[in-house]
């Protein structure tokens, strides 16, 4: 499957709005911070967020959510947003107590695409450091081609929290802002299981029983799989 493949689609009803993250930390010694992604410990309250499990995720007018399935396992593996001609990715993934591991995986994304044949620049961004990349992408005529996208991650505590940007998020400036306040307004909610580094945290449909998902060698962020199609 190609980096950017896509599968079929089934629709379900969801409705979902979001409302203001406070910016309070919880007290004791922890530094309070001014933007997320939060943990649960710092915002306790998910207000209208919609639940998918591991990810508390905040609604914005006319966005749109999908639901990425694997397609053997029918777990979900992701939740794709867009809106306004953007796209944002998140995967949430198990961590290290000590110490983070998006330096590894932005190494690790950057050399993939290299070897097929795009290329990715590692740069300062709105989170700490990011890849700024040209995926190949095989066209509907059956070219190979590039698609511009942003790979932005963030370490929590247990957890790493993954974003992908396509879209005029990439190409256009000031066209990103809406979508990283939307990855800014993530929260994650790990759980105190025991998990492996990098274990892919399985997504739930709204109402939906949660399932453990497989954990992959080396989880590709760019392969997409069936979508469920959740319409704000």
């Amino acid at each position: 499957m190609g980096l950017f493949g896509r599968g079929r689609r089934s629709d379900v009803d969801v409705e979902a709005r979001a409302e203001d993250v406070a910016d309070d930390a919880p007290g004791g010694t922890a530094p309070v911070r001014d933007r997320g992604p939060w943990d649960v410990s710092e915002v306790p309250d998910r207000g209208r967020r919609v639940d998918l499990g591991p990810l508390w995720l905040p609604g914005r007018d006319g966005m749109e959510l999908r639901m990425e399935l694997e397609k053997t396992s029918q777990i979900v593996t992701a939740a794709a947003v867009s809106l306004n001609g953007s796209a944002l990715q998140l995967q949430v993934f198990a961590a290290p107590r000590t110490e983070g591991i998006w330096d590894e995986i932005r190494a690790e994304i950057a050399d993939s695409v290299a070897k097929q044949g795009g290329s990715a620049d590692d740069v300062p961004g709105p989170f700490g450091r990011e890849l700024l990349a040209r995926v190949p992408v095989r066209t509907a005529e059956g070219r190979t081609g590039h698609r511009p996208a942003r790979f932005i991650g963030h370490d929590g505590p247990r957890w790493f929290l993954r974003g992908v940007l396509t879209g005029r998020a990439v190409v256009e400036p000031g066209a990103a802002q809406e979508l990283e306040d939307v990855y800014a307004d993530v929260v994650v909610v790990r759980g105190d299981e025991a998990r492996a580094p990098r274990e892919l945290l399985a997504l739930t449909v709204p109402g939906a029983r949660r399932v453990a998902a497989p954990t992959p060698a080396v989880p590709d962020p760019l392969t997409r799989g069936p979508e469920i199609t959740e319409i704000r």
